[in-house]
């Protein structure tokens, strides 16, 4: 039974989904309850395995055999360092937003029960990834956060733009998953097993071209699950959803699995196999979704969508540094990353629910009086985002900084620039919601959030001041050798002071402390485009799809209208039409042509018959 015991991980949120879905549909408060006691289990069992005491080990069972050993999938669970350090930022998160969605969805009028058992299937589907022992496994788990991402986005469905919002994260999500597909099937062709544990040693004998296109067409499932550019487009949309999902599927979980998988394989199939093209191919997608998205990020006004170009960016950097070979910066980032960027998730929903449901940051202002220890909380995450020293962002966000100016000086200013646009957008956002007067009825009457809110914020504050210290960072990053970066004074450190002093001087020279009543930038044509996302989103909807579809479309009616109704269908009843016709001259019913069509046959076989002879 202890052997089994760590199956929990994976059965219990799954289970407890199923239960919530059929038994509790009219219940919402059991259904709640009951999701909250299974992230609370799961992480106290990752508690437990962390701490060394005895959790078993899992054992792995054949799911579909097949004639050839290597084409067997299994079901297995890994429980290395990586994966269990993963869950606990998975579970520990994971945990506190099942906490904050008691008070935030609290008199909501859609159905709760569906709403917890989807937060479940989430927490089952992001397990499946982290602890999946192969990449059919992974594959599994990888669709389901799809399909749970759709779930949750598209929560309140009666409003066009949440459903819409889900379609287009799920249909984009499997632009991205096709890559992926290939790839894994390239892997098994080229490695001979799709087992992590296996493919160590083996790239040394392949071609780099093919290793090439294996990780490349591998990282093409990363880039629609972590929202790289092009496939970026998802991820802002998404902000449709409650705020919890946002923040489940922006810290812990679904754009985490992309930057979670890449340095799985890093770490599976060694460094070697991810050859020179490669990692320029994914360094270059992370440089350039780390500029498109903070660049974006400074003209909006919507306080999620703010927050949402916000992890865009940073996963750019995650992944900029994946291709760096820098994998164990990225995933201190990813650690450092989901605490942060959960509390200001949370921190914007609590200040959502409190201005009853306004989003718009200029319609807020003066909230710094009203709800100040949620908003020196929402702080406490902005310091870490824009890496002030002393919170956990700076010293993760200077890991990446010194792989990239060891390895390539290019990237490093680049990472330099987006960490200034990043200080010039979070303080503007600061600076017009929290300061100043209140711009609406709402900001004006707002309060204090609930106790079921402020807990996980509190708790989050902690965590995104302290997890980047060694005492948790050299614990929570499994790589051997590891260490968190100190005050260690450098080119990184003076061209980080510098990125966040004209950051910090740009917003307050232009924004003053929250006494204008509108944005001073907004009018021109490029706070146009910035607004308009740079029009990237109306090129897909009218190029793309809608000029890709009408051709298509075109060429559809062509075949079906030429080949198969005017060539097949109609075609065929034409010829037998003048089959008939022809046969009709025949039969007549006229006995003289009778008489006619027997003497001349009876001439044609004579003639025949003499020709022979």
């Amino acid at each position: 039974m202890i052997q089994n015991l760590p199956w929990l991980f994976l059965l219990l949120p799954l289970v407890v989904a199923a239960i919530d879905w059929v038994c509790f549909s009219k219940r919402p408060c059991v259904a709640a309850t009951l999701s909250l006691l299974s992230a609370a289990a799961t992480f106290a069992l990752c508690v437990a395995y962390l701490l060394g005491l005895e959790t078993g080990t899992p054992g792995t069972y054949t799911w579909m055999p097949a004639s050839v050993e290597q084409l067997n999938l299994h079901l297995g669970l890994v429980m290395d360092p990586l994966a269990m350090r993963m869950m606990l930022v998975v579970t520990g998160i994971g945990l506190l937003v099942h906490l904050f969605s008691l008070g935030y969805m609290k008199g909501d009028s859609s159905n709760l029960s569906r709403y917890f058992a989807g937060l479940s299937i989430f927490m089952f589907s992001m397990t499946c990834i982290v602890m999946a022992s192969n990449l059919v496994m992974t594959f599994i788990g990888w669709e389901m956060v799809g399909f749970s991402s759709y779930l949750l986005i598209g929560h309140w469905f009666h409003k066009d733009s949440a459903a819409d919002a889900a379609k287009k994260a799920f249909i984009t999500n499997r632009v991205g998953d096709f890559g992926f597909l290939i790839g894994i099937l390239l892997t098994l062709g080229i490695f001979g097993t799709m087992n992590f544990a296996e493919m160590g040693g083996k790239a040394a004998g392949i071609a780099p071209a093919m290793l090439t296109v294996t990780i490349i067409c591998l990282f093409c499932g990363a880039v629609g699950k972590s929202a790289q550019f092009p496939l970026h487009v998802w991820l802002p949309d998404a902000m449709e959803g409650p705020t919890p999902v946002s923040a489940l599927i922006h810290a812990a979980t679904m754009v985490a699995a992309g930057v979670y998988m890449l340095v799985r394989l890093q770490v599976s199939m060694g460094t070697a196999a991810f050859t020179d093209t490669a990692c320029m191919v994914i360094a270059t997608v992370g440089a350039i979704t780390a500029v498109l998205a903070a660049i974006i990020a400074t003209q909006q006004d919507d306080i999620k969508r703010v927050l949402a170009y916000s992890t865009l960016s940073q996963l750019g950097y995650m992944v900029m540094a994946v291709g760096l070979l820098a994998g164990e910066a990225a995933m201190f980032h990813l650690y450092t990353h989901a605490w942060f960027k959960a509390l200001l998730f949370l921190g914007a929903g609590a200040i959502i629910i409190c201005c009853h449901h306004e989003q718009d940051i200029w319609k807020m202002g003066g909230l710094a009086k009203r709800m100040p220890l949620t908003v020196l909380c929402f702080l406490m995450g902005t310091f870490a985002l824009i890496a002030i020293p002393g919170f956990s962002g700076f010293f993760s966000k200077e890991a990446i900084l010194d792989a990239a100016l060891a390895k390539c000086p290019v990237f490093f200013w680049v990472g330099a620039g987006v960490a200034a646009l990043t200080t010039f957008y979070m303080v503007r956002l600061c600076i017009v919601a929290f300061l100043g007067r209140a711009r609406d009825h709402w900001a004006e009457h707002a309060k204090e959030a609930g106790a079921t809110m402020l807990l996980p914020l509190l708790v989050l504050a902690v965590m995104a001041i302290i997890s980047g210290y060694g005492f948790i960072a050299d614990w929570l990053v499994p790589f051997e050798g590891f260490h968190a970066h100190g005050f260690s004074v450098g080119l990184p450190f003076y061209v980080s002071m510098g990125a966040l002093v004209i950051g910090l001087f740009l917003a307050v020279a232009i924004y003053g402390f929250g006494k204008r009543g509108n944005d001073p930038l907004a009018g021109n044509f490029i706070s146009r485009a910035l607004r308009n996302r740079l029009y990237i989103d109306t090129l897909y909807d009218k190029v793309l799809i809608g000029g890709i579809q009408e051709m298509f479309s075109h060429v559809v009616e062509f075949i079906d209208a030429a080949c198969i109704r005017g060539l097949l269908a109609q075609g065929l009843a034409w010829i037998t039409t003048r089959i008939g016709i022809l046969l009709s001259w025949i039969q007549n019913g006229s006995l003289r042509s009778y008489t006619v069509a027997a003497g001349l046959g009876v001439v044609i076989l004579v003639y025949i018959l003499a020709f022979q002879l």
